[in-house]
């Protein structure tokens, strides 16, 4: 017993010094990755205490006050609930902490870079402490992130869009006849994807004998935009790019998928419905994997003064938030009062909004989550999110394309 306590007390001691050597080891400039990883680590999280956590929380007495002990799908959904409103408010009062840093020489850039061991015990504290809130706020907080997951799609249409013309005109830029080449293979490839999809929601979402006149309405909409990009683009006063609108095509054919896919599973126009377990696992792996690889986009690029509530308008300000070398750094030690190359409000809020989205992606939209409790993502709330989410894809692009044209006096 003694030589067991002895062993404990060393593993401990050892994990805590783990902890303090790979904290102290985050720098200034591995400090947005570390937030990303944090984000990642509260998915995990919530992932799992929407497996294993309804049981205990249903002894919770505070949390299960009801006459009659609702079923365990509910308490899966308050679990993810919980958690991710910890990390909510933790990203949240980050970004009312942050606002109007101008330069390093603000004390809050320090504690933006820094104190990581504080600001771990800081998340776990709040997380932990959610669990001790009364329902009712729970249940706000969950009504409030169906708006706030909006918002974060709507983000991700934008970044989307700004990856996408960043891209064709990088490789248009070179000026060489290889790169137009690739240019058209992958604009290309996009486009016998986008139609071949298609073809496959036709066959999928619109079973013969049944009246699938909603389905068949969403697919035929993405066709008209799909044709709709490629006119707009390809027209002389635009001097558009092919690759940008067979890229948004594509993702535009996916949402509609995604919205389909997501239809109740006894709805009889889903021809998915055999496949449910298999459909909704593979839509939560995409949609997880889509949320941490959007948030650590932004997070990486979509603080420069070319965005959205950017503060900076200094030289360096377009520079992406990691640096590419260690150059960089060594600048940014060099000069303290340099001013802040992105909005750090903005670097939280994206997080903020992501927590929110994580959330209703893990509990179907907090609709029924069916059999068990083991299909996410499922039901109309999340077909309507997705359907109109491509409907604004479609919208943003084109205003993308037509903006200079209306406003030939602004900066777009």
């Amino acid at each position: 017993m003694w030589a067991a306590s002895c062993l404990g007390s060393c593993a401990a001691a050892c994990a805590c010094e783990a902890c303090r050597s790979v904290v102290s080891g985050i720098s200034r400039r591995s400090s947005r990755i570390a937030y990303c990883g944090l984000f990642a680590f509260s998915l995990i999280v919530s992932y799992i205490l929407r497996e294993l956590a309804a049981p205990l929380m249903e002894k919770i007495p505070w949390i299960n006050y009801f006459h009659q002990t609702p079923d365990r799908e509910w308490f899966e959904t308050d679990a993810v609930l919980r958690v991710s409103l910890g990390n909510f408010l933790f990203f949240t009062i980050f970004a009312i902490m942050m606002i109007g840093v101008k330069d390093q020489k603000d004390p809050r850039d320090q504690l933006h870079h820094g104190g990581w061991m504080v600001k771990i015990v800081s998340w776990c504290l709040l997380v932990i402490l959610m669990f001790f809130l009364p329902n009712g706020i729970v249940s706000f907080y969950e009504t409030i992130s169906r708006f706030g997951s909006g918002l974060f799609l709507l983000v991700q249409v934008v970044l989307l869009l700004n990856f996408v013309h960043e891209w064709n005109d990088k490789w248009v830029r070179k000026d060489e006849q290889f790169w137009y080449i690739a240019l058209f293979v992958v604009s290309l490839v996009c486009y016998v994807a986008t139609f071949s999809f298609s073809g496959l929601l036709f066959h999928w979402f619109t079973p013969s004998g049944y009246d699938c006149g909603l389905n068949t309405f969403f697919i035929v909409m993405t066709l008209i935009f799909v044709f709709v990009f490629a006119i707009v683009a390809l027209h002389p006063a635009v001097g558009g790019s092919i690759l940008p609108a067979s890229i948004v095509s594509l993702y535009c054919t996916y949402l509609c998928y995604s919205g389909l896919a997501s239809e109740p599973r006894d709805y009889e126009c889903n021809g998915l419905h055999s496949h449910a377990k298999a459909v909704s696992t593979w839509t939560l792996t995409v949609g997880l994997l889509t949320t941490v690889l959007s948030v650590v986009y932004s997070a990486v690029r979509a603080g420069s003064s070319t965005t959205f509530l950017a503060e900076s308008s200094s030289p360096n300000a377009d520079k992406p938030l990691l640096p590419l070398n260690k150059a960089d750094e060594e600048d940014e030690k060099k000069d303290e009062a340099r001013p802040v190359t992105y909005s750090y409000t903005f670097f939280h809020i994206i997080f903020s909004l992501a927590s929110m989205y994580s959330a209703m992606l893990l509990t179907g939209w907090s609709t029924s989550v069916g059999e068990s409790g083991k299909l996410v993502d499922v039901g109309w709330s999340s077909v309507w999110v997705r359907v109109i989410t491509g409907w604004a894809t479609a919208a943003l692009y084109i205003w993308s394309l037509v903006a200079p044209l209306l406003f030939p006096e602004r900066e777009f």
